[in-house]
């Protein structure tokens, strides 16, 4: 029950953290194209990214792990957990794995949001 705890307070800041990019990228930038979004989830890959590098080198306790990744980049970007396990499949030499995961999480869940978009509009 601890670990749950630890996460939510991780997934609490990361979600407020993301909140106020937005709040000040729309505010600051042309709100035509998502700034934001972008910067976050390529700022979330860049930290998870550092995360991962310190785990492997076990400079970091399992509770702090679940805190920063799956709690404060999960909560600012599930961008970062889907660039993560890619990075994963790479190391273990999955490359037609990592391709596969890449374009059915990009093409279908796009497809799928648009799906679920025209559920909203009939009838």
């Amino acid at each position: 029950m601890q670990q749950f705890f630890i996460v939510g307070i991780g997934s609490f800041l990361g979600g407020g953290l993301r909140y106020l990019i937005s709040v000040f990228f729309n505010q600051k930038v042309n709100p035509d194209f998502p700034y934001a979004t972008l910067s976050v989830n390529l700022f979330g890959c860049l930290l998870i990214g550092v995360l991962y590098g310190l785990f492997e080198k076990s400079l970091i306790n399992n509770d702090w792990k679940l805190l920063l990744t799956t709690g404060l980049c999960g909560g600012f970007t599930t961008f970062s957990a889907f660039s993560i396990e890619s990075l994963q499949l790479i190391k273990q030499g999955n490359l037609i794995a990592m391709l596969i995961y890449i374009l059915i999480s990009i093409v279908i869940g796009i497809t799928l949001t648009y799906a679920g978009y025209l559920m909203t509009k009939s009838g």
